[in-house]
């Protein structure tokens, strides 16, 4: 199957000379639709209100400069072919142009030739992309990753890493912060393996106590403890053939911790109070918010069972280091929510949207799936969501951010310290935020707190 660019749309931006109109003319004459604009603004609102393939830009316009117009147009369709242009040569200027991602830097009157040829190579890269996202596409929705969005670098790795360990039997370590989406990668993992017929169990271990997690893990035996009126299956037993995904593996303590390393050697265990061993076919799939290493190093976690669940690992960039995946993940949410609320929401505006892209989205994909269904709620006409729709915070996201020093020579574990009375101060002490931004789970704040002495307002 091939991917057709049918009419490949030009943008030309600049003033209205002989050599402009000498261009617009010499790629009309060559098969593309040509868009003129004569200032920064009018390329602004074409470039948002319109798909564009090719962007070719005076750099020095007022208002809006090339610059900006290059930076928004990659925002927009990150595979779009840039060509700057400038009157006079300046090394220093096209140097930029070109890490900011520009194809081709030119000094006027331009080459013709050469500008086709440019053109031609960004097409026929923008086709090759193309035929990639829509392959991408339809592996998705046939293995189950209908609910992985993105086409970012990072998101394209993580796709080619689930479709090859996949069909394995490997243990796999997700790590990433809070709110990238663990969860779904590794639900995709399970969908996409042998065992996509068998149960996919998972088990959040950040808001359990000892005793609670080792029996929610491996289970119990009637009379084991207080309150064991019964005897109850483990997580371990119920994904017996299929999967089990623990997440914030982490908060697991060195007991259970043992426990669990023999699981993993031996396939077999106890439930708590019993001894009969009992053996299970189980995939495991772990995710931590919190680096596992620093942990090893102060013998808070087992260096053995780190490295028998690190056999594979998958990291999971954070939001604001994929800024291109979320218009995707924003048109998405909005039609989930559309038809979860029986809204009627057409999309997003301009506006909106730039703030979406400047925001540093702490609590990652999920802030912004709980941002959009709270627009998509208190949206009471059928209409696109604007600036005055966000929420306040998100409106203020402009404002400069709040910064704090750290002096040179202290210790790694005064650097967390300060980092933590800083983040809570910054959030009114609200520890979920706190958390939330710092990446790390409520409990671990609430042990750190406890172990350096934090006030906790």
């Amino acid at each position: 199957m091939t991917f057709e660019i049918e009419t490949p749309r030009v943008l030309v931006v600049d003033t209205e000379t002989p050599d402009t109109k000498r261009l617009v003319a010499f790629l009309e004459e060559n098969g593309y639709k040509v868009l003129w604009a004569r200032d920064g603004e009018a390329a602004y609102n074409i470039i948002d209100s319109e798909p564009i393939n090719v962007l070719i830009s005076e750099l020095r316009l007022q208002r809006i400069d090339g610059m900006r117009l290059l930076s928004i147009a990659r925002a927009r369709n990150p595979e779009v072919c840039v060509i700057a242009v400038t009157k006079d040569a300046d090394v220093g200027l096209a140097t930029e142009a070109m890490r900011q991602g520009a194809y081709d830097f030119q000094v006027k009157p331009v080459n013709l030739e050469k500008i086709k040829a440019v053109i031609e190579r960004g097409i026929s890269h923008q086709q090759l992309v193309g035929q990639i996202t829509d392959l991408h596409t339809r592996l998705d929705s046939r293995y189950g990753f209908e609910n992985l969005i993105g086409i970012s670098r990072g998101m394209n790795d993580i796709f080619e890493k689930i479709r090859q360990i996949a069909p394995t039997r490997a243990t796999v370590l997700i790590s990433g912060e809070t709110g990238t989406g663990k969860e779904l990668i590794a639900l995709a993992i399970h969908q996409n393996s042998p065992r996509r017929d068998e149960r996919f169990v998972k088990l959040n271990c950040a808001a359990l106590s000892e005793g609670v997690l080792e029996s929610e893990l491996f289970g119990h035996e009637k009379g084991a403890f207080t309150g064991a009126i019964s005897m109850r299956r483990g997580r371990f037993e119920v994904a017996d053939c299929g999967t089990l995904f623990i997440d914030e593996v982490s908060e697991i303590t060195p007991p259970v911790q043992v426990k669990l390393l023999r699981m993993l050697q031996e396939r077999e265990f106890e439930r708590v109070g019993g001894s009969d061993t009992i053996k299970v076919d189980v995939r495991l799939v772990v995710a931590t918010n919190q680096r596992l290493e620093p942990l090893v190093r102060k013998k808070k976690f087992r260096e053995d069972l780190y490295y028998r669940l690190k056999v594979v690992t998958i990291e999971v960039p954070p939001l604001r280091e994929r800024k291109e995946d979320i218009p995707l993940l924003v048109n998405a949410f909005i039609s989930e929510f559309n038809q979860l609320h029986g809204k009627k929401v057409k999309g997003i505006t301009r506006g909106a949207m730039d703030l979406f892209m400047q925001h540093y989205w702490p609590g990652n994909v999920r802030e912004l799936r709980n941002c959009i269904e709270g627009m998509v709620v208190f949206c009471t006409r059928e209409r696109l969501l604007d600036v005055a729709d966000l929420p306040a915070h998100l409106r203020a996201s402009k404002k400069r951010r709040q910064f704090f020093r750290i002096p040179v020579g202290i210790s790694m574990e005064e650097v967390e310290k300060i980092a933590m009375e800083e983040t809570l101060k910054s959030v009114g002490y609200d520890k979920q935020k706190a958390a939330e931004i710092l990446g790390i789970g409520l409990r671990t704040l609430y042990r750190k707190m406890k172990e350096y002495d934090i006030w906790s307002g």
